[in-house]
C-alpha cells in the first residue's frame, strides 16, 4: 500500500485550552505515522469563509455536521471584530493508509457523548437535548474523511499560507504589550525515535506555564543550521573539556603504567588533547540534531545545507516571562540534577539527550528562531508533493 498524505487542524478551543500535547500524543502513538509538518495559522475571514463553503459543499461529511460545522468555522475560525486572530495549528502527517487511520484515531463526532477512546471521546463535545437538537459543539479537531477531501483542504490551506500562517504575533493581547516575551523551544530528535505520546506529553508539561503557543515547525536541522545555532557551545566545550580528558589520561596512565604524567606534559595534553575532545563532543551534538556526522563532509558538500535526518519539533511560545518559565519547567541541563515534574527529568537521559531545548534569553531566542527559520512554511512543498505532481 502507498503512502499517504493526512491532515488533522487543531481548533482554536483546544489550543486555549492546552489540550494540543494531549492530542499530539494520541495521535502519534495510535496511528504510528510520521508527522511531517506543522505551521500555525491564523484564519483571516476570506480563509474562514472558504474553508467553511468547501465542507457546506462536501457531500462526504455526514449531512448533520455538513450543516453544523461550518457555521462552528465561521464563528470560531474568524478574527475579531477588531482583528485579533485566532490561533488554528496545522499538522501534516505520512505514511500508509494515513487518512483512515487519522479518522480511526479522533473518532466520530458521537463519540463524546459517552466515549474516551477517541481524540473526539476525550477532548471533544456533541450534546443534544431529548428532542436530537444540538446544544453544544466542540469538535477539537478537524480531518477530512478522504484522500480527495485532503486535496481539495490543503489546496485552500497551503493557498492562504503566505499570509494567514507563520509565527502569530496578533495573535495574543496582554494588558501591556510591551511586556510579552518570546521563547524558543525544541523538542528533540530523541522524542521520534519511534511513534509514541513523548513529544505531546512533553507539550503538556510545557503548557502549566500559562503562555500561548504561537508558532510550529517540524524542523530537519541542517548541518549549516547546527553549526550556527551550537556555535558558541563548542568554545565552551574546549575549555571546559581540556582538564577533564588530561585527568582521565592521566588517571589511565598511573592506572595501566604505573607512570605519573609531568606537569610540562600535562600542560602539553591539555592544549592538544583538551581541544580535541571538546571538539569530538561538539560533533556529537551536531550529529544527535541533524542525523549527520559532521567530519565525514567534506568541504563543499552540498549535503551542509541539505535538510538532516533527524526530525524535531520546533515551537514559540509567548506570554509574560515567557524564557523564564519555560526554563524552569525545561529544569537544568543534566537530567540528573533536574527536579521531579520537569521535562528533563521526566524525559532526559543525559546532558545531550534531555528531551528538549530552550531558549536562556529573549535576544538568544530570536537569534534562534531566526537560524531555524521558524517563518519558513513546508506545509505547501507537502501539498505539491502529494497532489501536484
Amino acid at each position: 500500500m502507498s503512502k499517504e498524505l493526512g491532515y488533522v487542524l487543531i481548533t482554536p478551543y483546544t489550543l486555549r485550552k492546552s489540550r494540543t500535547g494531549g492530542v499530539l500524543g494520541r495521535l502519534l502513538s495510535t496511528t504510528g505515522l510520521e508527522l511531517v509538518a506543522a505551521r500555525m495559522f491564523g484564519p483571516s475571514k476570506e480563509l474562514t469563509k472558504r474553508y467553511a463553503d468547501l465542507i457546506r459543499n462536501n457531500e462526504e461529511v455526514w449531512p448533520n455536521i455538513r450543516e453544523l460545522l461550518p457555521e462552528y468555522i465561521e464563528r470560531e475560525f474568524a478574527p475579531t471584530a477588531d482583528g485579533q486572530c485566532h490561533r488554528v495549528l496545522l499538522f501534516l502527517f505520512e505514511g500508509e493508509n494515513a487518512v483512515q487511520r487519522l479518522r480511526d484515531a479522533i473518532g466520530g463526532f458521537e463519540d463524546s457523548v459517552e466515549s474516551a477512546d477517541t481524540i473526539r471521546g476525550t477532548y471533544g463535545d456533541y450534546i443534544t437535548n431529548n428532542d436530537g437538537e444540538v446544544t453544544y459543539f466542540e469538535p477539537a479537531v478537524l480531518v477530512s474523511p478522504s484522500v480527495s477531501s485532503v486535496k481539495k483542504t490543503l489546496a485552500l490551506w497551503s493557498e492562504f499560507s503566505k499570509e494567514d500562517s507563520g509565527i502569530l504575533n496578533h495573535a495574543i493581547r496582554l494588558s501591556d504589550d510591551s511586556e510579552i516575551e518570546q521563547t524558543l523551544v525544541i523538542i528533540k530528535p530523541d522524542n521520534f525515535t519511534f511513534p509514541s505520546s513523548r513529544p505531546g506529553n512533553i507539550i503538556d508539561l510545557f503548557s502549566r506555564s500559562g503562555l500561548r503557543m504561537i508558532g510550529a515547525k517540524l524542523l530537519h536541522m541542517s548541518l549549516e543550521e547546527a553549526f550556527e545555532f551550537y556555535g558558541p557551545v563548542q568554545f565552551a566545550l574546549r575549555n571546559k573539556l581540556g582538564g577533564i580528558a588530561t585527568d582521565r589520561a592521566c588517571k589511565l596512565l598511573k592506572e595501566e603504567f604505573d607512570f605519573d604524567m609531568p606537569d610540562s606534559v600535562q600542560e602539553a595534553l591539555a592544549n592538544t588533547l583538551g581541544p580535541a575532545y571538546g571538539d569530538h563532543q561538539f560533533y556529537g551534538i551536531i550529529k544527535f540534531m541533524t542525523g549527520i556526522w559532521a567530519p565525514d563532509i567534506e568541504d563543499g558538500d552540498a549535503t551542509v545545507h541539505a535538510e538532516g535526518y533527524a526530525p524535531s519539533l520546533a515551537l514559540i511560545y509567548a506570554g509574560h516571562d515567557a524564557v523564564e518559565k519555560i526554563r524552569t519547567l525545561l529544569g537544568p541541563t543534566d537530567p540528573r540534577e533536574a527536579t521531579h515534574g520537569s521535562v528533563r527529568k521526566e524525559f532526559g537521559t543525559d546532558v545531550m539527550i534531555n528531551a528538549a531545548h530552550a531558549s536562556d534569553s529573549v535576544e538568544n531566542a530570536q537569534r534562534e528562531m531566526k537560524i531555524v527559520q521558524m517563518e519558513n512554511n513546508t506545509i505547501c512543498r507537502w501539498y505539491e508533493k502529494y497532489f501536484t505532481t
